[in-house]
């Protein structure tokens, strides 16, 4: 089933008010892990509510690195009510952009589940990690939007978009690493010409 249909039966199938990740996982029992590290990324992306899609995206690539066959939760987290209202907007905005690149996303150069599943959690840790502790505003939108197309490859088996949005992740880390160089760097500037003032 393609990822937007999978969204649009979540959206109208939902309780009016909230819902849960255990019935978030119940209800798509075979692309759990896809389609949960898609919505979170896209909550991920939003603003107030990133921290809390960022620790679960861990939690998720976490446990595809380990090679665990479906996400699995404490029921503290699985069974908390989380307002639909804080999904409901997100659906509404990714459900036509997804029906526009599911016109050119199909599966192709497919790898085997597993090596598949072990590089997509480890790409989307070091994408939530670098989420995550960022400091600037706006900056959980990038690494967001790459965990979501990362998502989509895996879900829809497109081999293809897969390494284009692992390539994407390779280039904003490598940005990073750069611009931490470059602080460090100047940083030790800095430290010198104080040392040699004194």
């Amino acid at each position: 089933m393609p990822v937007s249909a999978v969204l649009r039966r979540l959206n109208d199938d939902a309780a009016p008010d909230h819902f849960t990740l255990k019935w978030l996982m119940s209800s798509m029992p075979q692309q759990s892990f896809g389609m949960l590290h898609f919505l979170m990324a896209l909550v991920a992306s939003a603003p107030v509510i990133s921290i809390v899609g960022g620790l679960l995206l861990v939690a998720l690539a976490v446990q595809m690195i380990f090679g665990c066959v479906e996400p699995k939760f404490p029921n503290w987290i699985a069974n908390r009510q989380l307002a639909k209202r804080h999904l409901k907007p997100m659906l509404v905005r990714a459900i036509p952009v997804l029906e526009w690149l599911e016109a050119a996303v199909h599966p192709r150069w497919t790898m085997p589940a597993e090596v598949t599943g072990r590089l997509v959690g480890v790409v989307v840790l070091l994408l939530t990690i670098r989420l995550l502790i960022s400091p600037f505003p706006m900056s959980n939108i990038p690494p967001g939007l790459i965990i979501a197309l990362i998502s989509l490859g895996y879900l829809e088996r497109d081999g293809l978009l897969l390494l284009i949005a692992i390539f994407a992740a390779c280039i904003l880390l490598g940005i990073d690493l750069s611009i931490l160089s470059q602080l460090g760097r100047g940083a030790d500037w800095i430290r010198s010409l104080l040392g040699a003032a004194t």
